[in-house]
């Protein structure tokens, strides 16, 4: 597997030893690398029964479920991260994923594609249709994001409902911005709690 900046940036947010769930963990690449590079007690919830048989193949303890409705079954801050990498924008409802998460896990790390990406806006500006990038390749009618939303969205809805942005960091390839990362950034990474 090649060592991608994101899963580093994400493998330097979390502790050794913690408890991790990760939420839409997909083929469990991610989870592999906090298990081998943090030794965490780590699960995933996912609703792709292929990437579930990919998880178990390579010793991953994953539930096929849907995270919209699989966190009502966890007790109060049972984990100490919960993942939701590039899983977000496919939930039917994202507010309640988040605010279930901050109350399973003592600390959330969300991942989210930017879709207010300089790319993406030239796109619908200049050519009028729907942004197909990298990050984003698949056809309007295609795709499995259900919502669509920005780095500045995402921040004003944690400010909407109190919950504290621990860190935050946004990435465009494989490099990190800080100079209007709403417009440059492809991700954003945010590590939330809440009282």
């Amino acid at each position: 597997m090649t060592r991608r900046l994101d899963y580093k940036i994400i493998t330097d947010l979390i502790n050794p030893d913690a408890r991790v769930l990760d939420l839409g963990c997909g083929n469990g690449d991610l989870l592999s690398l906090l298990k081998e590079k943090k030794n965490i007690r780590g699960a995933g919830i996912e609703i792709d029964e292929k990437a579930v048989h990919s998880c178990i193949e390579k010793g991953l303890t994953v539930i096929h479920g849907d995270i919209d409705t699989e966190l009502l079954d966890y007790s109060n801050k049972r984990f100490d991260y919960i993942i939701l990498y590039e899983s977000l924008q496919q939930v039917l409802n994202p507010k309640k994923v988040i605010l279930e998460s901050l109350r399973v896990g003592k600390k959330v790390i969300v991942a989210i594609p930017n879709f207010c990406h300089i790319n993406g806006r030239f796109q619908v500006c200049f050519r009028g249709n729907v942004p197909i990038t990298k990050e984003l390749p698949d056809q309007w009618y295609d795709t499995p994001n259900v919502k669509f939303l920005s780095i500045k969205d995402f921040q004003r809805f944690c400010d909407h409902y109190d919950i504290k942005i621990e860190k935050k960091r946004a990435l465009s390839r494989n490099q990190e911005i800080s100079f209007w990362p709403n417009l440059f950034a492809h991700v954003g990474i945010f590590v939330l709690s809440k009282e």
